[in-house]
């Protein structure tokens, strides 16, 4: 049986994140199945360190094209974000950046875009306009005003 240990549960999450730079998607998938059923079982749904764990994987599952599997658990991990952290949480407003990134992956451009505007307009307030979360939803919003056409639109 693996060890369960937090540090060992850690040191998995790095090592999905060294395998996915490296090219690995398929490994890193494996490893961070695996790390996340591991911290639902001993930590629960709705710990930050399983939130976390079930963004890795959804993140994996988009590098893999598995868009709609990528965006069924990035929706259900931002709707706990949501509950557990507030909608203002740094790690609630990363959440809701990677289901955009799906909703743009399957082409509803429209439901990003309205996303990425909240999502921006949350982490300016809360994090500031230098913050990597806060550059992070302005270039994705630009990526959503592109695909519609309306790239001179920039709020």
């Amino acid at each position: 049986m693996p060890d369960n240990n937090e540090h060992t549960l850690a040191a998995a999450t790095l090592l999905g994140w060294a395998l996915r730079e490296m090219g690995y998607d398929t490994e890193a998938r494996e490893l961070d199945e695996d790390t996340l059923a591991r911290r639902r079982r001993v930590l629960g749904e709705d710990h930050p360190a399983t939130l976390g764990s079930a963004n890795n994987l959804a993140f994996d599952l988009r590098a893999l094209g598995e868009y709609q599997a990528a965006r069924d658990l990035d929706e259900d991990t931002l709707a706990r974000s949501r509950r557990v952290l507030g909608e203002d949480h740094p790690a609630t407003l990363g959440s809701a950046n990677n289901l955009a990134a799906d909703l743009r992956k399957l082409g509803e451009y429209e439901v990003a875009r309205d996303l990425d505007e909240d999502t921006l307009a949350r982490s300016r307030r809360v994090l500031g306009e230098d913050h990597s979360i806060t550059l992070g939803s302005a270039g994705y919003l630009a990526a959503d005003l592109r695909a519609l056409g309306e790239a001179g639109n920039n709020p």
